[in-house]
């Protein structure tokens, strides 16, 4: 584990968590989120900060309560591939396993809610809450993954570009405990750059597509991470998927 941590300013009460509807503990009463609230601890990362690193020994599981991490793998040749991103809710590690499979860094400034692997493994035992929505997150991100194998393999740049804003769109609405629509605002998670590399696109078709967007009136920028949607629907209607917008994760 990285060693250079700072600590969260403040503990932040369980009931008063912006995640806590949608985070591992969103099933549970009030006592069981007594014995959470007395296991917790925070740490937060700045942007470029690992989290973790691929086989590292992992003490610790927890929430992504604020920030975007991303999830990378390296092959034997030293290639890297990012895999995945860790938005606000998100869960990082697995309970029973103590080896990370993935690298983690932060690409904003993330703070994690953290519980020891030992402790929460034993909570799951006795909290069926914890355990059943964890199960239901593990589906989610199952389902997630086969829809992002869709976008790899038989989208447009263009799609893959829309559908990745559509994502994002549809987690802040979901964060606010609203539905996508209408004219909408999101700040970007990632660079171009590592859009491209999440997209597995080249930066030049990234940049080239994000304006031919602008230039059809399907998003406006504003600044370098700012986009906003005159219409969500039209651009779910980009991203070639139904109207229903598809998998909201």
């Amino acid at each position: 584990m990285n060693q250079k941590i700072a600590s969260h300013d403040g503990q932040e009460r369980c009931g008063d968590c912006p995640i806590r509807y949608r985070a591992v503990c969103a099933h549970c009463e009030a006592d069981e989120l007594a014995l959470l609230e007395g296991m917790k601890f925070y740490r937060s990362f700045e942007p470029g900060q690992p989290i973790v690193w691929e086989g590292e020994r992992m003490d610790f599981v927890g929430s992504v309560v604020t920030g975007v991490a991303t999830l990378t793998q390296m092959l034997d040749d030293g290639r890297t591939q990012m895999v995945g991103l860790l938005l606000p809710s998100d869960f990082l590690g697995r309970p029973n396993r103590d080896i990370a499979a993935y690298n983690a860094v932060a690409t904003t400034r993330v703070v994690l809610c953290c519980f020891r692997r030992k402790p929460f493994e034993a909570l799951m035992c006795t909290t069926p809450q914890v355990a059943h929505r964890l199960l239901e997150m593990t589906l989610d991100e199952l389902d997630a993954a086969r829809e992002w194998m869709l976008l790899l393999g038989r989208k447009t740049a263009r799609e893959k570009i829309a559908s990745f804003l559509a994502i994002i769109a549809r987690r802040e609405a979901a964060l606010h405990k609203r539905d996508p629509g209408g004219r909408m605002r999101i700040d970007l998670p990632l660079t171009r750059e590592a859009m491209a590399d999440y997209l597995g696109l080249t930066l030049e078709t990234v940049s080239r597509q994000i304006s031919a967007l602008k230039r059809d009136g399907v998003i406006e920028l504003v600044g370098k991470r700012a986009v906003i949607f005159p219409d969500f629907a039209r651009l779910v209607g980009e991203s070639g998927n139904d109207a229903d917008g598809g998998y909201p994760r």
